[in-house]
Order: structure tokens, then sequence, then C-alpha cells
């Protein structure tokens, strides 16, 4: 089985670096368990990642409205068709994105509700806090998830912690989710039980925004995914 792990679409988004370098070194010391192919792809945007920029320097284009990518247009889309094409046929695939500097975001799943009744078995193994089931609506089709989806390559986007900074309590949850449907899927064969959180599902009706009704800096008084009551001092 090839179970690929893929990070860095966007170079402001460094969470992923360190999954990727958890989970390698994981694999590294205890390759004994490992019962398959693993492929960890950790800087998709490497100009990106080395600059710090969301999208691809000098271009001013984001990589996740690239994909599936043409191999005989620009260099760019032909990067996109030959990242498709390296990833095509794995039995999973994990794409790891962060949030903006602006905002802090728990472990969670998003998916397409068409793809649901497949992946969220998958997504439950994954150690998060919350799975998000879009409407088709909200899912771009130029995104390197849509794309191996569409393909019959199952794939699973995950946002965790922020923009241009590491959370490492969310790394460390992400690569024990990422290890243990490992386990899952018969890749990795450690016979230890792992804890793994039971995350809440939720979809597009059960989700809503609260934005401030004026400009200046939030001061939290409460920690990110906790039960919030009426009247309840949030600031």
């Amino acid at each position: 089985m090839i179970k690929s792990i893929v990070t860095g679409t966007h170079g402001d988004e460094l969470e992923g670096q360190l999954i990727c370098f958890n989970l390698s070194k994981t694999i590294e010391k205890n390759i004994n368990y490992l019962n398959g192919i693993v492929d960890i792809y950790p800087a998709l945007n490497p100009l990106g990642i080395d600059s710090i920029t969301r999208g691809i320097p000098d271009f001013d284009l984001d990589m996740n409205r690239l994909f599936p990518g043409n191999s005989e247009k620009s260099m760019i889309e032909a990067n996109a068709h030959n990242i498709i094409e390296a990833l095509e046929g794995s039995d999973m695939v994990i794409d790891l994105h962060a949030s903006n500097i602006f905002l802090k975001e728990i472990p969670q799943a998003r998916i397409n509700k068409d793809m649901a009744r497949y992946l969220l078995p998958y997504a439950k193994k994954l150690n998060l806090d919350f799975i998000w089931i879009h409407e088709s609506a909200t899912v771009l089709e130029s995104t390197l998830c849509h794309s191996l989806n569409v393909l019959k390559t199952p794939c699973i986007v995950v946002e965790l912690g922020v923009g241009m900074r590491l959370t490492q309590d969310y790394c460390n949850q992400m690569t024990k989710g990422i290890l243990n449907l490992m386990k899952e899927m018969g890749i990795w064969t450690d016979k230890r039980q792992y804890y793994i959180k039971e995350p809440i599902i939720s979809t597009n009706k059960d989700v809503s925004f609260c934005n401030a009704g004026a400009s200046g800096i939030f001061v939290p008084c409460i920690n990110h995914d906790r039960i919030v009551k009426c009247g309840q001092k949030i600031k």
C-alpha cells in the first residue's frame, strides 16, 4: 500500500513541515513497523516555502488553484500536472494546510459531501477535533484534493494551527493521527494502542461565523475547542 503526505502548497503554512519531520523521524527510528510505502512531499511549492510566501513568488499565483495542471502549458502548470501524476494511485493522500496569520484553527478535516461516505471513516482515524463536510458548491475544482478525488485517488484536506507559526501540540496530535491511520490501513504494524480523539462532525448548516463589529485587538480568555455557554465571556 502507498500513503502520501503532502504539504507546502502554500509557502506561509509551516505546520505541515513539522508534521512531515516528526513522521519521517518516527518511521526512521521504527522502520521495522513499516509495511508499505509512505511518500512524504514536504514542499510542493519550494519557492514559496523558501520565501515564506503563500503563492508562487514573482507569479502571484496560488498553487492550489492550478490543479490538475497541464503538461503542455507553462512551467508552473506542468509542475502541477507532474504532482498529480506522482500522487495518482496512492491508497490515501493527506493534504496538510495551516490557517493564516490572523486565525488559529483546531485540527480539522474538510471533506466534499460527495466523497464523505467514502472518506469519513478514514478521517475519523486521524485524531482530529473537527470534521467539516462541505456542500459540493464550496469545493474548488482546481484544488489538489478535488483533482485527486476525481481521479479516484482518495485525498483528505487537513487544516490546523496558524499561518507562519508552528503549533507543536497540534503537530504532535496530527502525527499521531497519521500513524494511527497508517495502522488501520495495515501500513504501520506497531501493536501499541493510540488514544485517538472522537471528532465533532458538522455540515455547512452546523457551522457559522462570529465576527467583531469593530476593529481592534481580540484578547481571548478561553482556549480553542471549548464549549461556550450563553452569556459566558470569551474576551
